[in-house]
């Protein structure tokens, strides 16, 4: 009974896995019904089932970057309207969007060039210069109070969602990799399918052995049919 376990595809090795712990759990074969083996085997696949169709990352990508996209729109319509503005001196107000650009200078205006990190860092500055009593004021002169509330709730939007990802691949970094359960389940099998070959002519272990050997057969017509079936 010979198969490349190491060959076979991620979803054909759990079912292999899978097909050989129900035939040994059917109660047809009382040789291996509480072979010491069974349990490791089971306890292998179980973790292996557990993560293997788990993402590497979090999946939240795409979430933080539509956040990001949202809070650097909000940043600058803001920017551009205060720039337009206070260059419109017959406006009335005008100094209060030259002075509440002249913040938005102070903490750069390129803030949506920035990486996520160094941007937030930033945009928190921005916000909170912006949130004093006299830019306040100006803000509302100005009847900015919307925008100022939208760039600031879109930035919130982006942490939250910025943070529920760091703390995501933090948790997949702490467990097992993928590679390390699946060389474990191979080395389980392997040892197993073994030992059925070692006791394939003993009267009690002809039957495991043939319909085990089906099971295998079964997995390596599937690698087979995969490869026929990739693209060139």
């Amino acid at each position: 009974m010979k198969i490349a376990l190491t060959k076979l595809s991620t979803k054909d090795l759990a079912t292999l896995a899978q097909r050989i712990i129900s035939n040994i759990q059917s109660g047809k074969y009382p040789v291996i019904s509480n072979h010491p083996l069974t349990a490791t085997l089971q306890n292998s696949y179980t973790e292996y089932d557990a993560v293997y169709t788990k993402q590497i990352y979090s999946g939240k990508g795409k979430d933080v970057a539509t956040a990001d996209r949202e809070r650097d729109v909000a940043y600058a319509n803001l920017k551009s309207f205060l720039d337009g503005y206070r260059k419109l001196q017959s406006a009335p107000n005008y100094q209060s969007a030259e002075d509440l650009y002249g913040v938005f200078k102070t903490f750069g205006l390129d803030l949506d060039r920035l990486s996520y990190s160094s941007q937030t860092a930033q945009m928190k500055k921005l916000i909170e210069a912006l949130e004093s009593p006299e830019n306040q004021q100006k803000i509302a002169l100005l009847s900015l109070n919307t925008a100022f509330a939208d760039m600031k709730t879109k930035h919130e939007a982006f942490e939250t969602i910025f943070g529920e990802q760091a703390e995501a691949n933090a948790d997949l970094r702490q467990m097992t990799s993928a590679s390390a359960i699946r060389h474990d389940l191979e080395k389980n099998l392997k040892t197993y399918l073994n030992l059925l070959t070692a006791m394939k002519d003993v009267r009690d272990w002809k039957l495991l052995y043939s319909d085990t050997n089906e099971l295998v057969k079964a997995a390596k017509n599937s690698e087979v049919k995969r490869k026929e079936e990739k693209p060139e």
